[in-house]
């Protein structure tokens, strides 16, 4: 007998793909990032919005590349950055922009 959780988790094994396999590859993209020059100088946001999208790039590489729930919430997370940049330059923080 499976248990509630059970049955999510091979629900979600159908789209994000082995979890071991997903975790190599979310925390390679990851390692990677956090040597880049620049990472230091990005604001909270922006290296949460890559760690983020670290996280739906590793599904689609481990999973199901077709599911679209991952290219969205990539698009999503750029948005909030995106628009977090704009309210700067309008002379607002990003929580008066919320």
């Amino acid at each position: 007998m499976s248990s509630p959780t059970d049955e999510l988790l091979n629900e979600r094994g159908k789209t994000h793909g082995d979890y071991s396999q997903h975790a190599e590859i979310t925390q390679s993209l990851k390692d990677y990032m956090r040597s880049c020059p620049n990472w230091n100088s990005l604001t909270p946001s922006q290296k949460e919005t890559l760690d983020m999208n670290a996280h739906k790039v590793g599904r689609i590489l481990a999973g199901n590349p077709n599911f679209a729930d991952h290219w969205d919430d990539i698009a999503g997370y750029a948005r909030l950055v995106s628009k977090e940049i704009e309210q700067r330059k309008l002379g607002a923080t990003p929580k008066q922009a919320a």
